[in-house]
């Protein structure tokens, strides 16, 4: 996939894995990029250290909010040919904390894999009228084996990897190629949720420039499912021994907490 005089706009751009494409793609000549994001100042001040991009607030798990995204950007933006979906929330959950209401405990799935759906759905007429285009929807390896504290977020990682796989024998024949991108755990702000719980040596973050690195580069030669650093072992666990890779994560954890208190 060619990234150069392409306009791409980015979902979840102002922090993380987000605003690491940005910094990386306007490498890559670029014609325009847009980023997206819930945060109105935050999104203010990256305009100010990136003036060549454009900023819109939007948030994906509001499906009025994207119809609008939708509107304002085929009409600035007609040339709008990748959409790389990275908006993305995680939380460090337990699932028999009866304080959670019914609404909050679903506002992973309403963002990772809701806002992922209803975005292609929205942008994917006006990407098929492109003579090349692309969708990257951003999963994790966590949709292999998933992390004992997350469940909810793992499941919507899940759920974007097989919506992925189908979504591209959809496709097949039109000019959208599809690509998946599986982080393994990522220095990005998500993991600020598990402050208090310390994993040691069992969990090895990546550097999110060397993740994102490796991301385009998979884009650029065309590879449908980039898994950068440890996403390749994650999927080569979950295929070989699920149980026993999820049981050893959960002692994991259970030791992490135990060395935090």
């Amino acid at each position: 996939m060619q990234l150069a005089n392409s306009t791409i706009l980015i979902t979840g751009g102002s922090s993380g894995i987000g605003l690491e494409f940005l910094k990386q793609l306007s490498q890559h000549n670029v014609t325009k990029i847009i980023i997206t994001g819930r945060d109105g100042s935050k999104l203010e001040q990256i305009k100010q250290q990136f003036p060549h991009i454009h900023t819109v607030k939007s948030d994906v798990s509001d499906s009025k909010e994207i119809g609008q995204l939708y509107n304002n950007i085929t009409k600035e933006f007609p040339a709008l040919n990748i959409i790389i979906n990275n908006a993305g929330i995680m939380r460090n959950m337990d699932l028999q904390d009866t304080s959670m209401d019914l609404g909050n405990i679903t506002e992973e799935i309403d963002t990772n894999l809701s806002g992922t759906i209803r975005m292609v759905h929205q942008f994917l007429p006006h990407l098929k009228k492109k003579s090349a285009a692309a969708i990257v929807n951003i999963s994790s390896g966590l949709a292999f084996i998933p992390f004992p504290l997350s469940p909810v977020y793992s499941a919507t990682k899940a759920g974007i990897h097989s919506y992925t796989q189908i979504l591209r024998l959809q496709l097949k024949h039109t000019n959208v190629k599809i690509f998946e991108v599986a982080p393994p755990s990522t220095e990005t702000p998500l993991l600020n949720a598990f402050s208090n719980v310390d994993m040691g040596s069992t969990v090895q973050n990546m550097k999110v420039d060397k993740m994102v690195r490796v991301a385009i580069q998979g884009i650029l030669k065309d590879k449908a499912e980039i898994l950068p650093g440890m996403a390749k072992v994650l999927k080569l666990m979950g295929r070989i021994a699920p149980r026993f890779f999820l049981n050893f994560m959960d002692g994991a954890v259970e030791k992490g907490k135990r060395k935090s208190k």
